[in-house]
C-alpha cells in the first residue's frame, strides 16, 4: 500500500527532525514525504534538506505566506503546495503536522485497517501530550474523531469529499462528508502518537472567532452551534471561548459568507449531529 505524506511546517525546527525520524523508521515506509516549508524563519528548511539529501523520497517545497498563525486556510493552502508536486500513484494520502512522533508500526497498522475493510475512508491513532513527565491522552481526542494533526485518507475517499477545504473546520467537515458518502472512520487506540505542541497553543485571538464561523459554514444551525460551542469551550476550560465561537457564528451569518457544504449535505450533517447528541444523552 503506497502512502504519500504531506507535512506543512512553519517554524518547526524544534520538532520536524523528530517527526521525520519517526517516519523514516516505519516498518512500512512511505513512498513519498513532502514537507512544505511555509515561510519559516528558523532552521526548518536546513533540517528538512538534511533528510531530503539522505532519502530520495523526502522532498522540500518552500512556500511564502503570512507569518500569522491562523488555523484552517494557512495550513491547507500549504498542504496544496505539496499536493501539487505529487503524482496519482498513491493508495493513502496523509496530512500530518510537523510536531508528531509516530510509533514505528503506525503506517503498517493503518494499512492493515484499510486493507481489511474497503469501506474505511479515514484512519488514525490517538494523540498524547506530555504532562508532569508522563504522556497522557490529549483531552480533545475522541474515538469518533480523527484529529487534524494526523489525517490519513484512502484515495477514493479523499477525492469524493472534494479534497480538503481551506477553512477553519476543514478537519471536521472532511469526516462529515466522508460519512455522507458512506465511508467509515477508524481510530486505533493502540497507536500512541506523541503530540509535541498541543492543539491551539499558538492560535491568536482573531482565530478564535473562526471556530464559530466554521460551524455556520458547515450549516450546523444555531442550536447545534450553541451546544457544540459550549462543549468545546468546556473542554478547553474557557467560557470566553464560548462567547468568541457564538460571536463568530453570528458574524458569519450577518456577512452571509459561503457555506462549505450543499443544502443536502448540511441536512445530513444536522441529522447526524442531533443523532449523536441524543445517543450520548441516552447513554
Amino acid at each position: 500500500m503506497n502512502f504519500y505524506i504531506i507535512i506543512p511546517a512553519h517554524n518547526e525546527a524544534s520538532s520536524i527532525g523528530l517527526t521525520l525520524d519517526s517516519l523514516v523508521k516505519q516498518t512500512l515506509q512511505p513512498k513519498r514525504i513532502v514537507v512544505v516549508n511555509d515561510n519559516s524563519t528558523d532552521d526548518t528548511q536546513d533540517i528538512v534538506e538534511g533528510y531530503s539529501a539522505k532519502y530520495s523520497w523526502i522532498q522540500l517545497v518552500n512556500s511564502k505566506s503570512s507569518n500569522e498563525h491562523l488555523p484552517g486556510s494557512k495550513i491547507i493552502n500549504a498542504f496544496y503546495k505539496g499536493y501539487e508536486t505529487l503524482d496519482e500513484h498513491y493508495d493513502v494520502l496523509c496530512k500530518f503536522d510537523a510536531d508528531l512522533i509516530f510509533p514505528t508500526n503506525y503506517l503498517e497498522q493503518l494499512a492493515i485497517h484499510f486493507t481489511a475493510d474497503k469501506n474505511i475512508g479515514m484512519a488514525a491513532g490517538f494523540c498524547y501530550i506530555e504532562k508532569n513527565s508522563s504522556w497522557v491522552l490529549e483531552n480533545l481526542t475522541r474515538k469518533d474523531h480523527i484529529r487534524g494533526a494526523l489525517k490519513a485518507y484512502k484515495k477514493d475517499c479523499f477525492l469524493q469529499i472534494g479534497k480538503l477545504k481551506p477553512s477553519m473546520g476543514w478537519d471536521t467537515v472532511d469526516e462529515l462528508l466522508a460519512k455522507f458518502y458512506g465511508w467509515k472512520l477508524v481510530t486505533d487506540a493502540s497507536l500512541h502518537v506523541k503530540h509535541l505542541k498541543p492543539t491551539g497553543i499558538s492560535y491568536n485571538k482573531a482565530s478564535k472567532y473562526l471556530q464559530g464561523e466554521a460551524m455556520y459554514k458547515m450549516r450546523y444551525g444555531f442550536f447545534i452551534t450553541l451546544i457544540s460551542a459550549l462543549k468545546l469551550a468546556y473542554k478547553k476550560g474557557s467560557f470566553s471561548l464560548f462567547k468568541d465561537y457564538i460571536a463568530g457564528y453570528f458574524k458569519a451569518k450577518k456577512d452571509n459568507i459561503d457555506f462549505l457544504v450543499s443544502e443536502k449535505e448540511g441536512e445530513f450533517i444536522r441529522n447526524l449531529r442531533w443523532k449523536g447528541m441524543f445517543n450520548k444523552f441516552k447513554s
